[in-house]
């Protein structure tokens, strides 16, 4: 039962959308693990992405090793967040292709699915 929804889901919404925030120093590496992935293929283009400079902000607990920060202490860093789009069907795999490029312990990486791509 629960493929049946996860299938509909994908027949439903096709592609979504990847939010990633990163810091700008990790962002070659994370196009070229994208690229690798297939993510960003939009029609006739491939490698297509967008990125705007935020800041992020966080607080490391007990236990943690923070890429950026101290345990204890609320930290602010400027950082990117990428967008890409990819096949739902392949989510999960561009998932992991980004995590095995990014430096956060726990990275914020959003997946939101898209109703329609290239209106």
């Amino acid at each position: 039962m629960i493929f049946q929804q996860e299938a509909s889901h994908m027949a439903e919404f096709p592609y979504c959308k990847l939010e990633i925030f990163i810091p700008e120093t990790h962002l070659a590496a994370l196009r070229q693990a994208l690229m690798e992935v297939d993510a960003g293929h939009i029609g006739n283009y491939d490698c297509c992405l967008s990125y705007s400079p935020v800041t992020g902000c966080w607080r490391p607990l007990p236990g943690t090793s923070p890429y950026l920060g101290c345990e204890g202490q609320i930290s602010s860093e400027p950082e990117l967040k990428v967008e890409v789009t990819c096949r739902t069907e392949r989510v999960d795999e561009t998932i992991a292709a980004v995590k095995r490029v990014h430096p956060y312990e726990e990275p914020v990486i959003n997946a939101i699915p898209l109703y329609r791509v290239g209106l």
